[in-house]
């Protein structure tokens, strides 16, 4: 990566030779908000291993301490957290920066609903453009008192978010979401285990499932049936179970490095050790689908998270319609999926998917933006995007938009490209994937 102060450049040098060899990744950031957040508010000490490395991690930690949790760093990607139970928390002497990570403000908002104390979560310019309505909606319906800020949608909700003093307990709800969102089910989880009577979450599809299984293990009185999730802490005694946990590799991430095998002709590569929990696999079956051979071995359980290493060899790709729960279950591999669609003969179509348009960026119009950007034909709908391939990707210049994703996307799609293409604004990638372009250098990519 190149020059620019905070606007950092990748240069992407296309078809250059098959990418070979083997891989590891961060850990998967999703858990690692999670370990550390949950590991807080348990009884004892606990040491989260395999944390990412990355900004959003770092929001998350960043935020515990200054609510005051200890937490030590012991090595790279290590930390002993000093639970301080679920009611231990403490007022910060100011805002809580969440960074660029939406995981952090939505869970954190959950946690703090229900403190005795007044809380205000802010984040960086990106993060004030996203959405918040979802999760202070369940939690107003709870008790809570959290207000947002206007933005460019009428009747929504934005950062900063300003979370009142609870002056009681919060109480149980039946909620039904209407979005797959693993970020509003956390946060009203989140807020349940601190309120009185039964909470229940029914979700449309079902979302990533880190912090059931996470809650779970740690002792909450939570169960799931198919889409419900409920929280019901008659009779609990309020300790969550401090519990040393590993952070799997990011599947999220090892996707980019797959779609870079997928696109770029005699290509083989294995990431080792990647979660593949089944709620995440849905970016592994649709690239299946497309055509690349992705192949799973040395499967094994890791804190309760299913554990394996990918191998992917590139083969002939075409393109396929990805929706409904497919694409719930690869909501955040889309603009990847993408990317590889421009080099499928035929069309591939991604429905279902309007939570693109609130994320980092809206990801429906940034990754058509990047694909035309490289010649690639591309149509927009509202709830996602028809990709023209087979027909030629060229070299140009790409803008991240301020989103690690369409910034990595970009990057693979240009790997199966002719020339040299520019992807900029680079810096956000750190958020989820640092080492991103040393990965792809690593396995023989000209790209820096």
């Amino acid at each position: 990566m190149s020059g620019g102060g905070a606007l950092e450049t990748l240069r992407v040098r296309g078809r250059s030779r098959a990418l070979a060899g083997d891989v590891s990744v961060p850990g998967d950031k999703s858990i690692g908000h999670r370990s550390v957040l949950f590991a807080a508010i348990a009884d004892g000490r606990a040491t989260v291993r395999g944390l990412s490395g990355g900004e959003d991690n770092r929001s998350t930690i960043g935020v515990l301490r200054a609510l005051g949790v200890a937490i030590r760093d012991v090595a790279t990607g290590t930390v002993e957290v000093e639970g301080r139970g679920l009611d231990g928390l403490r007022a910060a002497a100011g805002d809580l920066d969440c960074g660029n990570s939406g995981t952090s403000i939505r869970l954190f908002a959950g946690l703090l609903a229900s403190r005795p104390f007044a809380s205000r979560l802010v984040g960086d310019q990106y993060l004030h453009a996203r959405p918040m309505k979802r999760v202070v909606e369940p939690l107003a319906e709870m008790g809570a008192r959290i207000t947002g800020e206007a933005g460019k949608k009428p009747n929504e909700v934005y950062p900063p978010l300003a979370v009142a003093a609870a002056t009681g307990r919060l109480h149980g709800i039946r909620y039904a979401s209407r979005v797959a969102s693993a970020q509003v089910k956390s946060a009203i989880v989140l807020a349940a285990l601190a309120a009185e009577g039964v909470t229940t979450v029914v979700e449309p599809e079902r979302s990533r499932d880190h912090t059931e299984r996470m809650l779970a293990h740690m002792g909450a009185p939570l169960t799931v049936r198919g889409l419900e999730i409920t929280v019901d802490p008659y009779g609990w005694d309020r300790r969550l179970a401090a519990r040393d946990l590993t952070v799997p590799g990011d599947l999220s991430s090892a996707a980019f490095l797959l779609g870079a095998a997928a696109v770029v002709p005699g290509s083989r590569i294995v990431v080792r050790g990647v979660g593949v929990n089944p709620t995440r696999t849905g970016v592994v079956d649709a690239l299946r689908a497309m055509g690349a051979s992705i192949e799973v071995s040395d499967e094994r359980l890791v804190g309760g998270e299913p554990v394996a290493d990918l191998s992917c060899t590139g083969g002939a790709l075409r393109g396929i319609r990805i929706s409904g729960e497919l694409a719930v279950r690869a909501i955040d591999e889309l603009p990847l999926i993408a990317a590889v669609a421009a080099h499928a003969e035929g069309e591939t179509r991604i429905a279902d998917a309007a939570e693109l348009r609130v994320k980092e960026s809206d990801r429906v119009a940034a990754t058509a933006a990047m694909l035309r950007a490289l010649g690639v034909e591309v149509e927009e709908h509202p709830d996602g995007l028809t990709v023209r391939g087979g027909r030629g990707v060229g070299a140009g210049t790409v803008e991240s938009h301020g989103d690690h994703r369409i910034a990595m996307a970009g990057a693979v799609c240009a790997l199966g490209a002719e020339g040299e293409t520019l992807i900029r604004d680079t810096k956000n990638v750190a958020t989820s994937f640092p080492g991103f372009a040393r990965a792809l250098a690593a396995l023989g990519a000209e790209i820096g």
